[in-house]
């Protein structure tokens, strides 16, 4: 297309002019809208300008493969967590509900509990329901073993065994009474004696008798000391037995009451062969322990005399109101407990869990400790689950910079994705002198997708550096950081802004208002056609807008209450571009922008504090003499200059000898500096003005100070795009208005890098009013005739640039230090 002249003639094919106004800002056209404000929109129900990662990451979570689990990332802001966990919402729904997980008490290995999987809610319904059982059973065994029917059978035993004892003990003393032994019980035990007639033969007269009669009675004791023997051993068996058969009665009495308290809950889940198989478990290891069911002696009956003064044993409201608390306070009794680690019953859908602190502890699961005695002991009971748990047939999503914050979190999380199950990890603290006892529950089968949310720059280093991340993360979501700006898409930003309003309660936006938030948008892409997915931004100037109307009692907010929170913004961040100003006000910093310097440009950054950016001005300056060729980056020589920057000299230096002098070196010792720069310089944005400060220092032609320069170049002098090119144009536009527009000044950009302008209106306007004038430039040869006033020049036909020409005056100063370099002795 052709450019007009600012002055309204037809510019020449090969003359740089000026960009018009309406090319420095693409306007957002509110007529466009067909509606009057955001009230008359529908609230968006879709994610927009990512519909790359939003399939992806529906791709990954619906595979139902081994490692493919999702890693969305791109730029903060970029609504990668409200994506992602709007997509998980949607498919969470058209999933079924997930199994509960409980653990039990393994009574054969204690130190390893059992997992059980149960339907929604059975996992409450079996802690409910053998609660209610074993409470039954401290009311109903106590009762029947205080019973009159069962004291007769146990007295009727008891009797037994008390007469089968005293039948041993009788013939042990018949036996010895043939043998003139006595036979002494005493409360220290059975001793034997000789006999003196009917009495115990005293020590002294046992000493008096004859030798051959002492012998004679001592083998006697000696027989019935044996015999004394075989009847402790008969004892103790009786003993054993008497213990046996007592222990058979209880089991016998007790088991009709456990069978039947027991088999109302097999009965309830008769269609889970593990828990149908806990609960056996349990009725076996009751009966081996009825000792934990007999009455405390504090809740005994009372005696006859305390019931006849109004005492008497509880009724049978107290004593289940007494079993609830033993069962609730008891630590014997936890064994029977059911720990419901995870429930879903009243559950509609598959969980999706976002874990904001995923240390090893939060995403595996931990086992609590108790002290007791000195040491820390533990049960199934205390064992608390994981997000890993949560998200169990369903979805988890992590931060990754928090995952990577955390010791071992990132080796437990892959484990479990790896082998597919979860397993508690021991977090004994070695250093503490308490013996810790351990368990090691059985793991449970995992069964979800895991969603990890990080910056690009995560991603590729884990891809590149973790063997296992490939593996197991095989899904990568990459979020955009801008979309097209299409009328579609500029429809659905409206929707948005609609949707925040509604969702947050924000007076409606007039569409002069959605307009200028549009414009926003563009500028936050850097890019006049395309529009910010930086979404978090955007709904952040929403809200501010809607702040600014309500202070000036606005019913809905205009376009004038978005400009008012834009300007807040910069006036709020602002301070240091303010201190920058001033400094060139004050000539503490030196750059000119008006009149002529030979080998000294205006050069162009972007200084960023925050969020906020601005351009800054910078002097370059060139100088030249006669040398072997080299071009010296004098930040490169103090480190001051990064690997980008100093790669934007050598080009510039590769254009010098591809340009000039064909077929002779080049004799020339140039340096190139950004004068009062004291942090260090990257990036090539202004190879092209060096190059321009350098040719005006060989050429001695003056380059006009009231114009600035940004753009890269390559070594055949094509003036490359550039980043922040908005901000470098508003840089020095402050710093020429602070001077005063005189209409001369403005800035040279590539002609690449005007699809991306939207400038400020204070900008525009004075390009309007021709104060003010922004370059496009393709090469090289354009620029500086445009900063010099005199033509680049070309080369004719016998291969010279004209005379007068810029390119003609540097290739005959370069010529003239080729000759007096030749004509040097060697060495010299």
């Amino acid at each position: 297309m052709t450019i007009p002249h600012p002055d309204g003639r037809t510019a020449a094919p090969d003359e740089t002019v000026s960009l018009p106004a309406d090319a420095l800002c693409s306007a957002c056209d509110a007529k466009q809208f067909e509606w009057s404000t955001t009230v008359e929109l529908e609230p968006l129900d879709q994610v927009i300008g990512q519909d790359r990662a939003v399939e992806a990451v529906r791709f990954g979570i619906e595979i139902q493969r081994l490692g493919f689990n999702v890693f969305a990332h791109g730029p903060a802001g970029s609504g990668k967590s409200t994506t992602v966990g709007h997509v998980l919402d949607v498919a969470a729904r058209h999933r079924p509900v997930p199994d509960d997980w409980c653990y039990v008490s393994n009574f054969d290995s204690p130190h390893q509990p059992i997992a059980l999987r149960l339907p929604p809610g059975g996992g409450a319904r079996l802690r409910d329901a053998l609660g209610q059982a074993v409470e039954g059973l401290l009311v109903a065994l106590p009762t029947l073993f205080e019973s009159d029917a069962y004291a007769v059978r146990r007295d009727a035993l008891a009797d037994d065994f008390q007469a089968r004892s005293q039948a041993n003990f009788e013939r042990l003393r018949a036996a010895a009474a043939e043998r003139q032994i006595g036979v002494i019980q005493g409360d220290d035990g059975i001793s034997i004696a000789p006999l003196d007639g009917d009495e115990i033969m005293r020590p002294e007269a046992f000493q008096a008798l004859e030798p051959a009669r002492r012998t004679a009675i001592e083998a006697r004791l000696a027989e019935t000391q044996s015999d004394l023997e075989a009847a402790a051993r008969a004892e103790q068996a009786i003993q054993r037995e008497a213990e046996a058969a007592t222990a058979a009665l209880e089991q016998a009495a007790a088991r009709v009451e456990v069978d039947a308290r027991l088999s109302t809950v097999r009965t309830a889940f008769e269609d889970a062969p593990d828990v149908v198989r806990f609960l056996e478990a349990v009725g076996k290891d009751v009966l081996d322990r009825l000792d934990l069911f007999r009455r405390p002696e504090a809740e005994a009956p009372a005696s006859d005399d305390e019931a006849a003064n109004g005492g008497g044993a509880p009724v049978r409201g107290d004593l289940m109101a007494v079993a609830r608390v033993r069962w609730r306070t008891d630590p014997r009794l936890r064994r029977y407990k059911v720990n419901v680690l995870i429930d879903h019953g009243g559950a509609t859908a598959a969980p999706v869990i976002v874990e904001r602190y995923p240390t090893l502890a939060s995403l595996v699961g931990r086992i609590e400790h108790e002290q007791r005695f000195g040491a820390l002991v533990t049960d199934f009971t205390l064992i608390k689950p994981g997000a890993l748990h949560r998200a169990n047939g369903g979805f988890l999503v992590i931060e990754a910079d928090e995952l990577f914050k955390q010791p071992r979190s990132w080796d437990a999380l892959k484990r479990a994705v790896r082998h597919g199950e979860i397993r508690f990890e021991a977090q004994q603290d070695e250093s503490s002198p308490m013996t810790t006892i351990m368990l090691d529950p059985a793991p449970i089968p995992l069964a979800c997708k895991v969603v990890l949310i990080g910056n690009s720059d995560l991603y590729f280093s884990l891809y590149a550096l973790d063997a296992d991340f490939p593996e197991l993360f095989k899904v990568g979501a990459e979020f955009a950081a801008s979309m097209p700006r299409t009328r579609q898409n500029v429809d659905l930003y409206a929707r948005m802004i609609a949707t925040i309003g509604m969702r947050e309660d924000l007076l409606p936006f007039h569409r002069t208002a959605v307009a200028r938030i549009i414009e926003h948008a563009a500028r936050l892409a850097e890019d006049a056609q395309r529009l910010s997915t930086y979404f978090l931004d955007v709904a952040d100037l929403v809200r501010e807008a809607d702040f600014w109307s309500r202070q000036s009692a606005g019913a809905h907010v205009e376009r004038r209450h978005v400009e008012r929170a834009i300007d807040a913004r910069v006036e709020r961040a602002d301070l240091a571009r303010d201190r920058v100003l001033e400094s060139y006000a004050r000539r503490i910093v030196l750059v000119d922008v008006s009149g002529e310097a030979v080998g000294q440009v205006n050069g162009l950054s972007v200084m960023t504090r925050g969020n906020f950016s601005f351009g800054v001005p910078m002097r370059i300056t060139a100088r030249v003499r006669m040398g072997a060729g080299e071009v010296v980056d004098i930040a490169r020589e103090v480190e001051l200059g990064g690997p980008v920057h100093s790669k934007g000299v050598l080009t510039l230096a590769g254009f010098l000898a591809g340009r000039y002098l064909p077929d002779d070196d080049l004799a020339v010792a140039a340096s190139l500096t950004f004068e009062q720069s004291y942090t260090a310089v990257d990036g090539d944005s202004a190879s092209s003005a060096e190059l321009y400060a350098l040719l005006s220092a060989l050429s001695g032609v003056p380059l006009r100070q009231s114009l600035a320069v940004t753009g890269s170049m390559n070594q055949t002098g094509e003036v490359q795009a550039i980043g922040g090119v908005n901000e470098k144009i508003e840089g020095y536009f402050d710093v020429c208005q602070q001077h005063g527009l005189t209409g001369d000044q403005g800035v040279l950009i590539p002609a690449a890098n005007a699809q991306h302008l939207m400038l400020r209106h204070d900008v525009v306007a004075a390009v309007r009013a021709g104060q003010f004038h922004v370059y496009p430039v393709r090469q090289v040869d354009a620029g500086i005739a445009l900063l010099t006033g005199l033509p680049a020049g070309a080369r004719d036909r016998r291969g010279r640039f004209p005379a007068g020409s810029v390119n003609r005056l540097v290739e005959d100063r370069l010529a003239r230090f080729a000759r007096r370099q030749r004509r040097r002795p060697d060495g010299a």
